[in-house]
């Protein structure tokens, strides 16, 4: 692979002002990954944070991606230099890094995601992002420019910091968490609520009139439409555990609606 191979796709759909959007992985196998990564997708974004998954479920899931067109991105479990260096180092060309509430912990996630002198993070040319050491001059080379960081505005403290955070050079994108954000302005899994929306749109109104796009999650194709007519660039349209969730329910109910409970019962213990 040439170095001027070494591009990331979305990236350059972002920079020219296009809509991407991408599913949560949180089943931590590669079968899922794999289903949903011929899809179609822009990317997928494996989670970490909140999934049962660890750096060997994480390895499967990326060869799964690997020669599909998809982008691979990953939730780190924190905001942590090691496990950013490490998920990086399996291949991942975005970190979407939770709960960042300061200019400084968005400064952090970016050195994080950067070779020196411009960051922190660790060189090893054996890793399979350099493809096992066949590609490391064009994978250095590359790195810096091409991987996305993208941190999550979930608190009061963030929004009050919002213009350090816009401000953070190599910052590319802000993501709001709907449900964490509810939560903490007080109003426990309720996105929809009043305060809620009036937080959106600060958050909205700042990050849209900045160089940085935005993200956030949607659970509709109403709610995804409407993101997009805003200005939002990177929307997670749909989750895969949620997704199967939904898909059985659906099954289940109609299976019962029409020849009723009884057909069931063989099933009891």
């Amino acid at each position: 692979m040439a170095s001027d191979d070494i591009k990331n796709p979305v990236k350059l759909k972002l920079l020219a002002g296009q809509k991407t959007a991408g599913a949560f992985l949180q089943i931590p196998h590669s079968i899922p990954t794999e289903i949903f990564s011929q899809a179609g997708f822009d990317w997928l974004i494996i989670d970490m944070e909140h999934a049962a998954g660890d750096m060997g479920n994480l390895l499967g899931q990326m060869q799964a991606i690997s020669g599909t067109g998809t982008v691979p991105f990953v939730r780190p479990p924190w905001n942590d230099d090691v496990w950013i260096k490490r998920i990086l180092d399996t291949g991942a060309q975005g970190v979407l890094v939770p709960y960042v509430n300061t200019g400084a912990e968005a400064a952090s996630a970016v050195a994080a995601c950067r070779y020196p002198p411009a960051g922190v993070r660790g060189v090893a040319g054996s890793t399979r992002a350099a493809r096992y050491g066949k590609n490391i001059k064009a994978y250095l080379e590359s790195a810096n420019r091409e991987i996305i960081v993208i941190v999550a505005i979930e608190t009061r403290e963030a929004i009050d910091n919002l213009d350090d955070i816009l401000a953070v050079d190599d910052l590319d994108g802000v993501f709001i968490g709907p449900m964490d954000l509810a939560t903490n302005l007080g109003h426990l899994g309720n996105p929809g609520h009043e305060d809620v929306q009036a937080a959106f749109t600060e958050i909205e109104g700042k990050v849209l009139a900045s160089d940085k796009f935005l993200g956030t999650l949607t659970t509709t194709w109403e709610r995804t439409q409407e993101c997009f007519a805003k200005g939002y660039q990177w929307l997670i349209v749909m989750q895969d555990g949620t997704a199967l969730v939904k898909a059985a329910n659906e099954m289940a109910g109609r299976f019962r609606d029409e020849y009723g409970d009884g057909q069931w019962q063989f099933m009891t213990f």
